[in-house]
């Protein structure tokens, strides 16, 4: 991967909206705001950036048109990971959670996915099996031009937050950080844990779900 692909916008552009200033409020103008963005959007416009949603989340797009923007997933949450766009994310994103996994990674518990009324975050069960059948919040990536262990320095903190190690990741010479994709889910939890400044391993957000497109080609070949 070369160094201008490995770049990725940071959330500085855009204050995140804290728990202080989640309320009954706030969640009246989302919805307004939710709800003019539904009638007046321009769905021939492609999406913007994507960001790494909570899991459980539907594809891009469906995921938009189903949250309310009740906050309740970030009440839910007992890691306190989930954030809110502002103004800057534009208006379509505009309240909708999203996960900065270098501040804080996902733990897969599900709770913002029961506490979601409207099923745009869907319940999974929180467990190896539920997680790999149900969560596809991203992949990630390793470069390993800022790697320490890919250039001798053993280190290894990844893997050891990764809870699909051994699956998702496994580890090579000096603890090298190998991905396995298809097992992936995007947690984050390796990005946030990476010890290297700039972090050498980041999560890419996925467009839409590749769980969700597998089942839908094997219903369409039953």
């Amino acid at each position: 991967m070369r160094d201008d692909e490995w770049e990725q916008d940071e959330e500085a552009s855009e204050e995140p909206l804290s728990g202080g200033r989640r309320g009954f409020l706030g969640a009246l103008v989302a919805g307004a705001i939710g709800g003019a963005s539904f009638v007046f959007r321009d769905r021939r416009r492609p999406a913007g950036r994507v960001t790494l949603r909570p899991p459980g989340a539907l594809p891009a797009g469906e995921f938009e048109d189903a949250c309310v923007r009740c906050f309740r997933c970030a009440n839910a949450c007992p890691n306190q990971c989930i954030e809110f766009h502002g103004l800057g994310a534009g208006l379509d994103q505009l309240f909708t959670p999203y996960i900065h996994a270098r501040s804080r990674g996902c733990i897969l518990c599900g709770e913002c996915a029961k506490a979601c009324p409207t099923g745009a975050l869907q319940p999974f069960e929180a467990t190896e099996e539920g997680w790999l059948a149900s969560v596809d919040m991203g992949t990630a990536r390793v470069n390993e031009d800022l790697c320490y262990s890919y250039h001798g320095r053993t280190c290894g903190a990844c893997y050891r937050a990764c809870p699909l190690a051994g699956q998702a990741m496994t580890i090579g010479l000096f603890e090298t950080p190998i991905v396995h994709e298809d097992k992936c889910v995007g947690c984050g939890l390796c990005e946030q844990a990476c010890l290297h400044l700039p972090q050498a391993i980041r999560v890419v957000p996925t467009r839409g779900s590749r769980r969700a497109s597998a089942s839908a080609v094997s219903e369409r070949e039953a």
